[in-house]
């Protein structure tokens, strides 16, 4: 509870800062698969962050975060599982190796 608490103080002009970072630094860095991986894991933090405060905000049940952390966590080890998979085949994790797949 204490950690909710802590959201309601975070701006949220700051939140969506650092969103519009993540949306950049995903769009800038696009030749490794594993930065991709990591700019994705971030702007999905990022959102957790956001529906935090907006839902401490409104005194709703956090309910949603429980299912949005599991999703997200689902997604991250689904990435990482495609990472290995093209790692093992190729040697590499740049993405120009996944044109091969397509």
């Amino acid at each position: 509870m204490v950690f909710f608490k802590l959201l309601k103080l975070i701006n949220l002009d700051f939140l969506i800062y650092l969103f519009v970072i993540g949306i950049y630094s995903f769009s800038s860095n696009r030749s490794q698969f594993l930065m991709v991986l990591f700019c994705l894991e971030f702007l999905v933090l990022v959102l957790y962050l956001v529906w935090g405060v907006y839902l401490s905000l409104y005194n709703y049940d956090n309910f949603f975060l429980l299912f949005f952390l599991v999703f997200s966590v689902s997604e991250a080890v689904l990435g990482l599982g495609i990472l290995v998979s093209v790692v093992r085949s190729f040697g590499n994790d740049y993405i120009n190796s996944l044109n091969f797949l397509w």
